[in-house]
């Protein structure tokens, strides 16, 4: 089975508001293309205060906009001649509640293609609140962009497992995700941009 994650372009408005076994899943390890098409992330928050240490609290999380598509069942759920083709998109989004509030958005989407004819296709835009207090300007996008996502992520990767098997196919279970790598692939995308 073949297996491709790639950073997804950010849209504008999600509609609701930046399959495999487990064999299969682990016999595959994709890798993160370059975030080229994100969109430029503006975060502020209130300057550090003297003597203090950074903190981040998660004030909550919830699931934004799911879809999940079994366009050809129950033809789909029967013996393939080959392992389908699995395509993922990651693309994480930002921006500020209040000074020092941020919502951060996941999104997955993720489409199994096989002869020609999608066999499922599923779309998760997984949120949460951070409270992120005292953090120097310097590394308050780091921060959000990659610590907040990570720790969306568990969660996200079991809705979309547990959608996967409920549709009559083999849970998708995603392997870990490095955020750091696709945010420093989109600050040089951005820094590429801007030069």
């Amino acid at each position: 089975m073949a297996k491709a994650i790639k950073t997804a372009p950010r849209k504008a408005q999600p509609k609701s508001g930046n399959g495999s076994s487990e064999k299969q899943a682990a016999a595959a390890r994709p890798a993160v293309a370059p975030a080229a098409q994100a969109a430029p992330v503006q975060l502020s928050a209130p300057e550090p205060q003297p003597g203090t240490q950074p903190s981040m609290r998660i004030l909550g999380q919830y699931l934004k906009d799911f879809s999940f598509e079994n366009p050809n069942a129950p033809l789909s759920l029967g013996p393939q001649a080959k392992q389908p083709d699995i395509n993922i998109s990651v693309n994480v989004n930002a921006r500020n509640l209040g000074p020092s509030d941020f919502e951060v958005e996941l999104h997955l989407d993720a489409k199994a293609t096989g002869e020609g004819k999608v066999i499922f296709a599923a779309e998760i835009l997984y949120a949460g609140m951070f409270r992120m207090e005292n953090f120097p300007a310097a590394l308050l996008q780091a921060a959000v962009l990659i610590e907040c996502p990570r720790m969306l992520f568990p969660f996200a990767r079991q809705i979309l497992a547990d959608a996967t098997r409920n549709g009559g196919f083999p849970p998708l279970m995603l392997d870990p995700i490095d955020f750091a790598g696709m945010y420093q692939k989109r600050m040089q995308a951005q820094a590429q941009g801007q030069a």
